[in-house]
């Protein structure tokens, strides 16, 4: 009987309160209707005015045809007098509906200002009519309130000491669950951090000794051609020696030729026997020779192999890292936005304070900290300019390509694969002949690769911005070159340009520092950005140099000549053949996942603690 009386009471209270709403509700859904409706009607108007103003102005448009065929000045003064007639109709008719629209947003600011103040008496009626409802409830519930804890008074008792032996049960229960849970999780970290451990030292230890393997066979193969060429000396100067005696007995010998002449055959033929051994010698010699440089080539593409696979395990390793990273780091940041939920609805229902989202560091943070690159080589970088500029049946893969490769510093892709193209195709006297006949079963593309990495080799070029100096030095070359040659009178000779050209060029541009490609722009970079602006024709002659001169073959080699004169860097000893790996620095690892386990600050948690307290207490 109290909860029926008690709930028809609140729902008499919230219809009183409802019903305000209702009605504000049903005055909003009118003004809507009746504002589409003039939105509607303005529009109507607004494109009949267009249209009219349209029409008017093609007529006044049209009028000014005929002032050319006007010859009378009192013609074409009437018909200039009609003209402006007509514009400051035209003017007339749009400032009326500018008027008439203005007129329309005063009225409609002054309902919005009857509207709010509509609005303040309907939240003042709804104000006393809920503080109204409110203390007749109160009383209400406290008389109902009254009777009935006498009632339960002592329920309520046995019912406290029941609750309290179960809820402790459950909180021990639940901290032993807690607890064996913490340490089944320690466990299996430990287990995982030494599975890893196990595996980077297994995998480093079978790499040790394979490498210390192949450098030992590398040394004894050499130790054996060294003693196979010094014991074929050896037998070649024993062999000279026998025949400059033979030469100077048989001098000795000539007044008793006749009495010795069966002596002399016998050492003849004891000396051809001994040719004959020796030519068989020097042809084993050799074919052992060819053997092993064959096993030594065989030795070092193994080698080769072996470094490949390291590299395929390490990189393996290091993307299970990251996915065992984002794992954890995935489940760490659901409980932490947990952990700000329940904060936010502790903050804004339960203490009814403003919350603000924290902003630290490592809300945004995905994946593992602390990964930096090396540079690149010279070879990978000529390598990906080959691919960009390739045509024919590898475009998609160029398309692809062509979105990784980093942007040249201010030069031509098609000029600087013209220039690698020169350098492979001059430059092939620095390869030996085993390399060049090792390349005649490659394509192209990688023919030229392989060539540009022995010439880098050959040259001391490493990195890629020793490749820009040389591909900048060619333009700037070329560029001073064909200057001189322009401005010099077409009667000098052309020797004596040849010749005092070179060395004034590259006087010139050893003066300008280092090639770095800042002071020369290429012409075909200037295509592809659009072109200089007519402000910069003004202020340049009317074609570049560059543009009418292009890099010929016989000028390679006096170019590249020219480069190392100016081109002086130290060798590094410890100098890795290979792209180093991403190196990881994980110094922030730790500090990073304490953050992540401290996103609740302590005054906060102790907040939570007293709030807990006094909801129980409640």
């Amino acid at each position: 009987d109290t909860s029926q009386r008690l709930a028809k009471l609140l729902f008499e209270g919230t219809q009183m309160v409802t019903n305000i709403q209702v009605a504000a509700d049903l005055r909003e859904t009118q003004r809507r209707a009746e504002e589409a409706e003039l939105k509607l009607q303005r529009l109507e108007r607004l494109e009949k005015e267009a249209k009219s103003g349209t029409a008017k102005f093609e007529e006044i448009t049209s009028k000014w045809a005929l002032a050319t065929e006007r010859t009378i000045p009192q013609e074409l003064w009437q018909l200039l007098d009609q003209q402006q007639q007509r514009c400051t109709r035209l003017l007339e008719q749009k400032n009326q509906l500018i008027g008439d629209l203005q007129q329309e947003l005063k009225n409609k600011d002054e309902q919005y200002v009857q509207a709010i103040k509509k609005q303040s008496d309907d939240i003042n009626l709804l104000l006393e009519r809920m503080e109204e409802q409110i203390r007749t409830m109160l009383k209400s519930y406290r008389h109902k309130l009254l009777q009935i804890e006498k009632a339960f008074e002592l329920e309520r008792r046995e019912l406290l000491d029941s609750n309290k032996k179960k809820w402790e049960e459950a909180v021990q229960a639940h901290n032993a669950q807690e607890l064996e849970y913490i340490h089944a999780r320690l466990r299996k970290v430990e287990e995982f951090e030494k599975q890893l451990k196990q595996l980077l030292l297994q995998d480093e230890e079978e790499y040790n000794s394979m490498k210390i393997q192949l450098e030992i066979e590398v040394q004894n193969l050499e130790k054996q051609l060294q003693q196979m060429k010094a014991a074929y000396q050896l037998t070649q100067e024993k062999l000279d020696f026998n025949l400059q005696v033979l030469r100077k007995q048989d001098e000795e010998n000539a007044i008793i030729r006749g009495q010795q002449k069966r002596k002399i055959n016998r050492l003849y033929t004891v000396f051809s026997n001994l040719r004959t051994k020796l030519a068989k010698q020097e042809q084993q010699f050799r074919e052992e020779k060819q053997s092993l440089a064959a096993h030594c080539e065989r030795i070092v593409g193994k080698c080769k192999v072996v470094q490949r696979k390291m590299r395929h395990f390490a990189l393996s390793d290091s993307e299970k890292f990251t996915e065992v990273w984002l794992m954890n780091e995935e489940e760490a940041k659901g409980l932490m936005r947990k952990a700000l939920d329940a904060d936010f609805v502790i903050h804004t229902q339960q203490l009814g304070l403003h919350w603000e989202e924290p902003r630290y560091w490592f809300l945004n943070n995905v994946g593992p900290l602390g990964y930096y690159k090396v540079k690149r080589r010279a070879t990978e970088l000529a390598a990906q300019i080959l691919t960009v500029g390739s045509r024919g049946g590898r475009k998609e893969n160029a398309m692809k390509v062509e979105d990784k490769v980093t942007p040249l510093r201010k030069i031509c892709k098609k000029t600087a694969k013209r220039i690698l193209e020169l350098v492979s195709d001059e430059s092939g006297f620095l390869l030996e002949g085993k390399q060049l006949r090792l390349l005649q079963a490659l394509g192209r593309d990688d023919r030229i690769l392989m060539k540009l990495d022995s010439i880098f080799e050959a040259l001391g070029i490493d990195s890629e911005d020793d490749l820009y100096q040389l591909l900048d030095f060619f333009l700037k070359y070329k560029a001073q070159e064909v200057t001189v040659r322009q401005v010099r009178p077409p009667g000098t000779a052309e020797l004596g340009v040849q010749e005092r050209g070179s060395g004034t060029l590259l006087a010139s541009l050893q003066s300008q520092g280092s090639p770095g490609g800042e002071g020369v722009a290429d012409p075909a970079e200037d295509g592809e950005h659009g072109g200089p602006s007519p402000q910069r024709d003004e202020l340049k002659p009317p074609r570049s140099p560059l543009a009418s001169a292009s890099i010929c073959a016989d000028d390679v080699l006096r170019i590249l000549n020219a480069f190392m004169r100016g081109f002086n860097k130290p060798r590094e000893r410890d100098e890795s053949p290979r792209e180093a790996l991403p190196v990881r620095d994980s110094s922030r690892d730790e500090g990073y996942w304490a953050a992540l386990a401290h996103v609740i600050p302590q005054p906060v948690l102790k907040l939570w603690d007293a709030l807990a307290a006094a909801l129980e207490e409640y």
